[in-house]
């Protein structure tokens, strides 16, 4: 397979292609214009919030698709291309589950907001970097007049080794995802990044070795699988690095920018 064939760039946001300060590097608009003009197509893919990833990637939204909250919404520019939501029953009964939970955050994401029923403001200014429209509400299990895409779970303490077994047992009806050291979503089972991506190469006509992945954490796995290109960050899940064909540096040491720029050299090489 040959770099020159890539016509779609899939990127994971946390760990990836932000850097630990949570910021987009200016090389990476930089390499972005010049895959435009390659005809290469970018996907942010991420388990942040649509509107999280939107300010994150302002002034090139328009030209991207997104796939936000671990596959449960992909979306180019104002359309839906892929909606997979939990009913609210089933928000219930979760919610329910988790509040006895010690030292753990509950946050519902829906297609228009996020919602929380925490007063702590530790938690609510962490919280914020990940969720740009949020709603504090006083019981979750009220909430009827939106699109319920997922429950995503704050764990001090660690959501891969003090929560995840806990819930483990949830994987017979859900998708229970660890997403980061301290973050565990809880999805339809068909909610996951490598559904969303399948589906869109399936639209656009591209297929696995036209396809290029960035990813770090758990939440990427699925993913991985959808591209001959799967590349895991130095800094990666070693669920990730097992799973991925390639690597490359970490997100402090521009890891996509790095593949990118050799990704456009081959393309003009090739020319």
């Amino acid at each position: 397979m040959k770099l020159s064939q890539v016509k779609l760039v899939v990127s994971d946001m946390d760990g990836t292609l932000l850097n630990n300060q949570g910021k987009v590097s200016q090389d990476f608009f930089k390499l972005f214009e010049a895959l435009k003009k390659e005809n290469i197509h970018f996907v942010a893919a991420s388990g942040r919030q649509y509107y999280s990833i939107t300010d994150k990637l302002n002034g090139i939204t328009n030209d991207i698709t997104i796939i936000a909250e671990n596959g449960a919404i992909t979306k180019q520019q104002d359309k839906d291309l892929l909606l997979i939501n939990l009913s609210k029953e089933e928000i219930k009964d979760l919610v329910l589950l988790l509040r006895p939970f010690e030292d753990i955050e509950i946050v519902l994401c829906g297609k228009k907001s996020a919602y929380i029923e925490t007063k702590n403001e530790s938690f609510i200014d962490f919280f914020k970097e990940f969720y740009a429209k949020y709603e504090q509400v006083d019981d979750l299990t009220s909430i009827d007049n939106d699109d319920f895409l997922k429950i995503a779970v704050h764990c001090k303490h660690g959501s891969e080794e003090q929560l995840y077994p806990q819930i483990k047992h949830l994987e017979a009806d859900y998708k229970v995802k660890v997403s980061g050291e301290v973050w565990l979503d809880i999805s339809h089972q068909n909610a996951n990044k490598g559904f969303a991506l399948s589906k869109l190469q399936n639209s656009l006509g591209i297929t696995a070795e036209e396809t290029m992945v960035f990813g770090d954490y758990n939440n990427d796995l699925e993913m991985m699988e959808c591209a001959y290109f799967s590349y895991a960050m130095e800094n990666a899940h070693p669920n990730v690095k097992k799973a991925a064909r390639f690597n490359t540096k970490s997100n402090d040491d521009a890891g996509v920018e790095y593949i990118l720029s050799s990704l456009l050299e081959e393309k003009r090489l090739t020319k």
